[in-house]
């Protein structure tokens, strides 16, 4: 694992965002979302057996499979999942938002109207892995929020089965109907809909680049919660802190994807070599050693920096998905954190905790977008609408002001639509 400086670091990153852009893919995407808009259900069954290598009777997962899938796994893990599900609602119960309204003089109604979207679709990453816990993550704060119709898309294996613990999951959590896709089609079929596949409305959830990238195309049409990067954590710590905690929480984000990236920013060198260290070993040791190696080495760093204020200016510009603070008194550093997904507080607190069970949403801003966007909660499934009465002696009050403001805009049309009321009213 590579030791820079906050110079050496932020030299790296800007080259990265230089070499960003790749206009064959986007064209290989929209391709890809052209062909599930023009033919459908044909377009879905040959992506899917190209890229999944599963050749499908049918789209949806039947009550059958569904079955099956419970028979394939321990009782343990359902009890774990319960416990999970009960603690992420607990968490994002307080996030409800309700209608409200007020009344002024001369009869004003003012308010807000809160409804949930009608139907949303949710992408669950499938395949070789599975990933139950990113269905409790956005379908618990749909159903919180009171969705209509909730869809999971996940992609097949090759037996053209999906994965058991994802189909538990989506059963526990009360999944309308999941379909067996995944890639950029799975998101243009939900987008746009097919024979099989009923549109949506908005679609969230996490997967791959063309994933992401689709997400990205189709948005405008319906919406979509973020366009999701590879995951990445930073920690920020100092001499206090545990090398070896560090270090697996650095490889538990490592171990995702190639190009996950984990970072560690101290201000000690000591620390660093400690840590260093620790890396090496521990990578030795994993399942999945060659996904987190390529992460480690090519986008792991630990940034050494002359003093904590120093190292804080740093993390505020990652803007990182996970933050842990593992420094000495790290309540006293919560303040000054500007820009984060999600705050880990001290050395018990460890990112994979909230992947699972604490409560908050896995569900984050990647990429630096931690800068100006917030984790997938209720209020994503949530549209708000504006109330406005007026009585005819209120609108007579500021009829001449309105006029003036339109007239000054040379919308005559708005302003007499207001004169016509306030001659009647005289």
């Amino acid at each position: 694992m590579k030791i820079v400086t906050a110079a050496e670091f932020a030299k790296e990153n800007q080259k990265r965002e230089e070499q960003n852009g790749d206009l064959e893919f986007d064209r290989k995407v929209l391709s890809i979302i052209n062909d599930v808009r023009l033919n459908g259900d044909a377009a879905i069954h040959t992506y899917t057996e190209r890229f999944d290598g599963a050749k499908l009777e049918n789209l949806i997962v039947t009550d059958d499979e569904f079955d099956e899938a419970y028979s394939l796994v321990s009782q343990s893990f359902i009890a774990s999942l319960l416990k999970a599900k009960q603690r992420i609602t607990d968490f994002h119960n307080e996030q409800k938002e309700r209608s409200w309204f007020i009344r002024q003089e001369k009869g004003i109604l003012l308010g807000q109207q809160v409804t949930p979207i009608e139907k949303v679709g949710i992408y669950v990453p499938g395949g070789k892995a599975a990933y139950p816990s990113t269905v409790l993550m956005n379908v618990i704060p749909a159903k919180i929020a009171g969705v209509g119709h909730i869809a999971i898309s996940t992609p097949p294996q090759q037996d053209g089965k999906v994965n058991p613990y994802v189909l538990v999951a989506a059963k526990e959590t009360g999944v309308d109907v999941v379909y067996k896709m995944g890639g950029a089609q799975a998101i243009a079929a939900m987008a746009y809909g097919t024979e099989t596949i009923r549109k949506v409305m908005k679609i969230t959830g996490p997967g791959n680049a063309y994933v992401a990238r689709a997400k990205k195309w189709v948005f405008g049409d319906v919406a979509i919660d973020m366009i999701a990067g590879p995951s990445e954590i930073c920690v920020l710590a100092d001499e206090t802190a545990n090398p070896a905690y560090v270090a697996v929480d650095l490889l538990s984000q490592a171990e995702h994807d190639e190009r996950a990236a984990a970072i560690c920013v101290t201000t000690s060198e000591l620390f660093a070599g400690q840590l260093v260290a620790e890396v090496e070993k521990r990578l030795s040791e994993m399942e999945r050693k060659d996904v987190a190696s390529r992460s480690i080495n090519d986008f792991g760093r630990i940034v050494v920096v002359g003093s904590l204020t120093d190292a804080l200016d740093v993390v505020n510009g990652i803007a990182p998905e996970h933050l842990q603070i593992m420094v000495e008194n790290p309540m006293a550093q919560l303040p000054f954190i500007r820009n984060a997904g999600a705050i880990f507080i001290g050395p018990y607190s460890p990112e994979a905790l909230g992947d699972y069970m604490a409560g908050p949403n896995h569900t984050l801003p990647t990429s630096g977008t931690a800068a100006f966007s917030s984790p997938l909660g209720v209020y994503d499934f949530l549209k708000r609408s504006s109330i406005i009465q007026y009585t005819e002696e209120a609108l007579k009050d500021v009829a001449d002001d309105i006029i003036v403001l339109a007239e000054a805009e040379r919308l005559t049309g708005h302003a007499e639509s207001i004169r016509l009321r306030k001659e009647e009213a005289e």
